[in-house]
């Protein structure tokens, strides 16, 4: 509140202020209102001009004549200027700055262009620069070598940019420039550094929208920087000394794509620092703009005073009659306005600086920062402004001023809800609403970059969120137990902020939607805010890159965007506002419903697709880029076709859940409902396309099932967050019966903005802005269990250990856990209040219920699924488990797939081997799904239920395990076969799969190609990961003094690996044992050297020293790594087919003692199982292995010592005979007869290890040469 303002039961005596409404009649003479005498003299006319006008007591004769426009404006110019000299204006000190002219004007301080380095493009607005180069520098025009200066650059971006100081000889290079040499100082936020030759740890890091004021004080030769008007300390002391004209400029350099605004004093700075000056100088008429208005705001005040009942003013209203204010408000208005303009228009660029400030903070002022908002007052002002011809331009300064603030605007925790940049985009909505001024900031040419500003919202620190949440709390915290009350008081407060500013967006976005632009021909509305979609998609194409190309916007721009587009099309649009016009002639039953949750039949505009748009021709598609597919599989004209489809036409009928059925998908269920409640009947539902039964499903709250049938959900769950709780799958494939591709309407409303355009440009701003936070939420989530269960560990070995060396690292190792642990924990509270709002999550599910059953249907049409873009599918695939893994969980685990989600599974398992996407990437994206859902039970039971699942999923995984895809199928391996191993737990065995495991048998058995194939690979990388295992060991073992995190971390993860392998092929030697003891013995042969293989370097001195070491070491488990994990796969292979061996019906063929008997390394093999005797399996896995088993090992071992025993003896009894037959054997296995050659080389070796050779390579292993056929000695063919 202005100084001086009026106060209710504050007045003073003698003011003017007119309450009684029903005076009018008495006072015809509006404008010849003359001075008023009360009892003792008081002239309250006067005394009212003074209290507006701020002029001392009496400062105002008494009134002769009426008070008009010329009266108020001659007052002004004499009475005030008289009372007012050398009060506002302070004359300071310009000497120690010398600003040369840049062609930009007199004394107008702005970039140097002649001093660029590199390729900065300036932007006249705002003196907005972008570097295009890999690095650039530049400089100002101005220099200063004596008193105190600053200037501010509000961030753009938060990459790499050095900001600071340099005087003219300082050398800038494409690798150096501000900061890089002797005579130059920076400061770099991205890495939290100053820079003067060499950089020093300095600062905060900085974040997008931070000012950072640049200080140089040239008094005490000192540099420091703020941040957000918030000191970061002084950066440099000692700075040098220089003389008139050779001092220090404002100077930056930024990498390739980094943008910031630099204010030098043009503008008024957002945090300015006491004691330094701008380097530009304010316009002189700054002081009478700002006296001026708050004149007129003192005025408002007492109007809104006089409209107010309130106790004093009722008391005043019966001891007095006053002249009515309303009869004094014009004039007085109008005269302050008439100046304002005219002492505004008379100095050259003072325009943009008062609008940008003082008019600013007295149009905030007017409307009030927090609701209620005094929507009559801002009213009157504008309707008063917009009475003078200057006053449009002003107006565009003040939006400008007013989208840049959204980008600075920080949140308060003392300010919620109305914090952040709410009251700017309060302000800027109410005024918008004119269609004059949304013309107007139409026709501006930064239209789009100002709404861009409009949706942005500043980024946040460590620093920031220490101060917004600074009580933290997390599960089994022993922090102060009223830590946890003060946390959720907090985020329910952060979060009521975030909601406001939400809304303000979308009330904004709304307009803009709404505004038919005055231009010919007529445009139907929609079309401008169509406009800018396009271009903001087009010029962030690239944001999921490593490296950003120049002009990419800013994440919360992206994400503001997409959460409006969200809303609108979950919510739905408030009543009577755009969904009629936006669906028009296909409008229908239920269409108030937001467009994810209308259910019936479907629709999608082919053309979307296909058409040649220059704006979508570069986004790759599922089957190869645009231009490609336009080559290898030209479209007909599908531009005039949409294609359509019943919602849950892709389901299994028995199980379908749609918003049309009963049981609602849990997006629009209600959270309080019984999902274990099923209906005693049956009911028959029924679709345009197809009649059939559906078996018994859960019932659901009669209301909420009406609201969404009939179409009144919108309106009661608008602003509300979602009441659905979490799922389970039941589906059932079939093909798509209902699915048709018919002709658009004859005259078709291309200008209208479709529900469906507006979902396809969410998906990719889903992908370009929400993917990546979502990522870091979940590493946050992660890392934070980690750190607890660090903290809680530590906790147990502080109580454990006595020894006071040890005892002060674990408090040193304490400390630092549970500082890493509460900023994780505050990172967490940020993503939920951000990220994981109810309404959020609905709209999410019902995207991913939308956009798969879209796939699904398009992946029928071959011609059209290719040209599906790659990140409808990245986005669903990621949408998905952002809604899995959110915090708190969206629906129970139990209901998450099965209630709306069964034709994800679906999708999943039909295309991760599909040859129609090309990126492998893609297909391994899917496979990565299947991978983390099958390890949870709940998710499972999904597959399980699948009949695409259980159709498609064995022989796909199988024909999928090589090359890059070995690792995802090896852990889909694992965990379908889960328990079912020696050594596994029980725990294990919950989790398992017996119909995938028989289902994967049955796919081994009769196909023995496939399997043949997969067991090759599955010897192959085994075989090498236990190599690479074996190599980094040693790497560890030959440098542990200096032992690296990262090769630990690399040999865990290979063990790990191996581990994994192995627990398969001990799945096949129990599920398909016939394999490895019939037919030929070339596999029996490759599982015995394997295993030989693993047990000689698992038991080896230096690997069990390592595995020692490691379980000594405080950062790992025993659980994470021991010898046991490795070693009881390889016990069960042997028991599983000493098992088979017994009791096959089949005469065994392949001798499984025998086969280790033959083997060259009789002392190795008898170590190796020795030790597996011995081993200690209760403290390695945490179980007792059966006696029984671990008996029937040694009994092997025993036969395996008299087998051996028996060959050594046969083998000196013929040793007189081996030189004779040397000639005749294999040279690579020196074992059999060399029965077999290549052919056309005729090189020749035993059958065996040709077999095994050309299961991996179709050349000759000794001349390299191609491999036609196989020729045994005898003549016997066989065909390669």
């Amino acid at each position: 509140m202005a100084e001086g303002s009026l106060k209710i039961g504050g007045l003073s005596s003698g003011l003017a202020v007119i309450l009684a409404s029903g005076d009018r009649k008495d006072n015809p003479q509006k404008s010849h209102l003359i001075s008023y005498y009360d009892d003792i003299g008081h002239q309250s006319v006067e005394r009212a001009l003074e209290h507006i006008f701020d002029l001392p007591y009496k400062s105002i004769s008494s009134l002769s004549g009426p008070v008009d426009t010329d009266f108020i404006r001659c007052t002004l110019k004499s009475d005030i200027f008289k009372h007012r000299v050398n009060r506002d204006v302070i004359l300071s000190n310009r000497d120690g700055v010398s600003i040369a002219d840049s062609g930009c004007g007199p004394n107008t301080v702005a970039v140097d262009e002649t001093s660029i380095c590199g390729d900065i493009r300036i932007f006249k607005q705002h003196f907005l620069v972008e570097s295009l180069a890999m690095f650039s520098s530049a400089r100002a025009n101005a220099c200063v070598w004596k008193g105190k200066w600053m200037y501010e650059v509000i961030l753009e971006t938060s990459g790499i940019q050095q900001l600071g100081w340099a005087t003219i000889s300082c050398p800038f290079t494409e690798n150096k420039g501000v900061g890089d040499a002797e005579d130059s100082y920076a400061f770099d936020g991205h890495r939290v550094k100053k820079w003067n030759k060499d950089p020093e740890p300095y600062g905060q890091s900085w974040v997008v929208g931070d000012v950072i004021g640049c200080c140089i004080d040239l008094d005490h030769n000192q540099i420091s920087f703020y941040r957000n008007g918030v000191s970061l300390g002084v950066a440099f002391y000692g700075v040098s000394k220089m003389g008139p004209g050779l001092g220090y400029y404002p100077a930056i350099s930024l990498s390739r794509g980094e943008r910031c605004n630099l204010n030098f004093g043009a503008l008024p700075f957002r945090y300015p620092i006491k004691g330094f000056q701008p380097l530009q100088n304010s316009p002189s008429v700054n002081p009478l703009a700002t006296h001026l208005l708050r004149c007129l705001s003192r005025l408002l005040e007492l109007k809104f005073m006089e409209n107010t009942d309130s106790t004093s003013v009722e008391k005043l209203r019966r001891l007095k009659r006053f002249v009515p204010l309303e009869e004094l408000y014009h004039p007085i208005a109008r005269g302050i306005c008439e100046e304002f303009f005219s002492a505004v228009d008379q100095e050259l660029g003072s325009v943009e600086y008062v609008s940008w400030g003082p008019l600013v903070s007295f149009l905030l002022e007017t409307f009030g920062k927090q609701a209620p908002h005094n929507y009559t007052n801002l009213d009157g002002v504008v309707d008063l402004f917009l009475e003078f011809g200057g006053s449009r331009l002003m107006f565009l300064y003040v939006i400008n001023s007013l989208s840049c603030s959204c980008k600075t605007a920080p949140l308060v925790l003392m300010e919620c809800p109305y914090s952040g940049s709410y009251s700017y985009l309060a302000l800027a909505c109410h005024m918008l609403r004119r269609e004059e001024l949304m013309t107007l900031w139409w026709n501006s040419s930064d239209f789009e970059f100002l709404l861009e500003g409009f949706l942005s919202r500043k980024g946040l620190n460590k620093q920031d969120l220490q101060c917004l949440i600074p009580y933290v709390w997390w599960p089994g915290s022993c922090e102060d137990v009223s830590y946890e009350s003060s946390m959720m008081l907090i985020t329910t407060a952060l979060s009521g902020a975030i909601n406001k500013i939400e809304e303000m967006h979308r009330e904004l976005c709304h307009l803009v939607i709404q505004f038919i632009p005055p231009t010919t021909p007529f445009q139907l509305p929609g079309s401008v805010f169509r406009t800018f979609l396009q271009n903001l998609l087009l010029k962030n194409r690239a944001a999921d890159h490593n490296l950003l190309p120049p002009g990419v916007s800013s994440n919360s721009v992206l994400v503001s965007i997409y959460t409006v587009i969200l809303h609108f099309l979950s919510e739905g649009f408030a009543e009577g506002g755009i969904s009629g016009w936006m669906k028009g002639s296909e409008a229908k039953v239920g269409d108030d419903v937001g467009f994810l949750h209308r259910g019936g039949q479907q629709f999608f505009p082919v053309g979307l697709f296909v058409k040649n748009d220059p704006h979508r021709a570069d986004i790759s598609r599922l089957g190869g880029s645009f231009n490609h597919l336009l080559r290898s599989h030209p479209v007909n004209d599908e531009e005039a076709e949409e294609i359509q489809w019943e919602e849950g036409c892709v389901d299994d009928e028995e199980t379908r859940v749609t918003h049309s059925t009963t049981q609602k998908p849990c997006c629009c269920s209600s959270c309080d409902v019984d999902f274990t409640r099923v209906m005693k009947d049956p009911i028959r539902y029924t679709a345009k396309c197809f009649r059939g039964h559906c078996s018994p499903i859960p019932e659901r709250s009669a209301h909420v099932a009406a609201e969404c049938s009939a179409g009144s959900l919108t309106d009661e769950i608008v602003d509300k967050p979602s009441s659905s709780d979490q799922p389970e799958s039941e589906f059932g494939y079939q093909t798509v019966q209902h699915l048709r591709i018919v002709p658009r309407m004859s005259n078709p409303p291309s200008a209208i903005l479709r529900e469906v355009e507006l979902l396809d440009a969410m998906l990719l701003l889903y992908h370009l802005g929400l993917t990546p936070n979502f990522k870091q939420a979940s590493y946050f989530m992660s890392h934070q269990s980690q750190l607890i269960s660090l903290l809680e560990e530590t906790d147990k070995q502080m109580k454990e250990r006595v020894c006071s060396e040890q005892l002060k690292r674990l408090k040193e190792a304490r400390n630092i856990y549970r500082e890493e642990l509460i900023d994780c924990a505050r990172q967490c509270a940020w993503y939920r209040i951000s990220l994981f709002s109810r309404w959020k999550l609905r709209g999410m599910y019902a995207t991913c219920m939308w956009v798969v059953q879209l796939l699904l249907v398009l992946s029928k049409v071959d011609s059209i699924f290719i040209y599906v873009p790659e990140f409808y599918l990245e986005a669903l695939v990621d949408c998905f488990h952002a809604l899995r893994r959110s915090d708190p969980p969206f629906v129970p685990s139990s209901i998450f797939i099965k209630q709306g989600l069964s034709s994800f599974v679906t999708f999943i398992v039909t295309h991760f081997n599909d040859p129609r996407i090309s990126s492998a990437d893609l297909r391994d994206l899917l496979l990565q799904s299947i991978s983390v859902l099958v390890q949870y039970r709940e998710y499972l039971v999904a597959f399980e239920n699948n009949n695409a699942a259980i159709q498609k999923m064995p022989r796909a995984l199988l024909s999928a395990f090589g090359n890059r895809s070995w690792i995802p199928v090896t852990n889909i391996l694992l965990r379908l076969c889960k328990g079912s191993g020696f050594g596994s737990s029980k725990h294990g065995e919950s989790s398992s799969s017996m119909l995938f495991q028989g289902l994967l048998r049955e796919a081994c058995i009769h196909d023995d190609a496939l399997f043949s194939a997969f067991l090759n690979r599955l010897f192959n990388t085994l075989s090498w990961t236990m190599t690479e295992f074996s190599v980094s060991v040693r790497e560890m073992q030959e440098k542990y003094q200096v032992l690296e995190l990262q090769q630990q971390r690399k040999c865990s993860v290979i063990f790990d690996l191996s581990c994994n392998l192995a627990r398969v092929l001990e799945f096949c030697t129990r599920e398909i044992p016939q394999a490895f003891l019939s037919g030929s013995d070339m596999n029996l042969r490759r599982l015995t050297e394997l295993i030989i293989f693993i047990l000689n370097h698992v038991t080896s001195a230096a690997d069990a020293e390592f595995f020692d070491q490691s379980l000594r070491r405080q950062s790992q488990s025993q659980e994470k790594i021991n010898r046991g994990m490795v070693l009881a796969p390889l016990v069960g292979i042997i028991l599983n087919l000493l098992d088979a061996s017994i009791h096959s019906e089949d005469r065994v063929k392949n001798d499984v003692v025998g086969v280790f008997a033959s083997m060259d390394c009789p002392a190795t093999v008898h170590c190796g199982f020795q030790y597996l005797l011995e081993y200690n399996w209760v403290g390695s896995l945490r179980v007792d292995p059966s006696f029984t088993r671990l008996r029937q090992l040694e009994e092997f071992l025993s036969l395996l010592g008299s087998r051996t025993k028996s060959r050594e003896e046969q083998s000196l009894g013929s040793s007189a005979d081996a030189e004779e037959d040397d000639d005749r054997l294999c040279c690579i296995c020196y074992a059999s007869e060399a029965d077999a050659q290549f052919e056309p080389c005729s090189h020749r070796s035993c059958f065996g290890c040709i077999t095994r050779h050309l299961l991996n390579c179709q050349r000759c292993f000794f001349c390299n040469g191609t491999v036609l056929e196989v020729l045994r000695v005898d003549r016997k063919r066989e065909t390669v």
